[in-house]
């Protein structure tokens, strides 16, 4: 188990340091990186409701406020989010364009599933017709 969390960790150090600055356009590893923690995608459903603090997106969860912050460098360098400037806090507002280019890139595998559903559609009928046809051996 601690070898797992420790993999995490790295893995998330790693998604938060090496991808892609805030400048850059959003890529499609780095918006499918930042989705892939359970926390990051709390944090876009609760962003999806309206902007917020840091101290408001924290609230919920059981992890400090620093944490909360490393999530959401993660989220802003994939474009996922953008960080403002209101008096003395940064909220962040929901940017959900780059994952339309996720989106784009799942459906072309659509196609795909559906004829593969299809074919084992097929193959169980034909498994079960054959079925009805042996008569029982008794």
């Amino acid at each position: 188990m601690a070898r797992l969390d420790i993999s995490l960790i790295l893995y998330n150090i790693y998604v938060m340091e090496k991808i892609g600055y805030i400048d850059t356009p959003p890529n499609l590893d780095a918006v499918f990186a930042a989705l892939a923690d359970p926390t990051r995608r709390a944090i876009l459903t609760r962003l999806a409701a309206g902007q917020a603090s840091v101290n408001e997106i924290a609230e919920p969860f059981a992890i400090s406020q620093p944490a909360v912050s490393r999530h959401l460098k993660v989220l802003e360098r994939a474009g996922l989010i953008e960080r403002g400037i209101d008096e003395q806090r940064r909220p962040a507002t929901l940017k959900a364009e780059p994952m339309a280019l996720a989106v784009d890139w799942l459906t072309q595998f659509r196609e795909f599933w559906g004829k593969s559903f299809d074919q084992l559609d097929d193959l169980l009928l034909t498994l079960k017709q054959s079925n009805e046809q042996e008569p029982d051996n008794e």
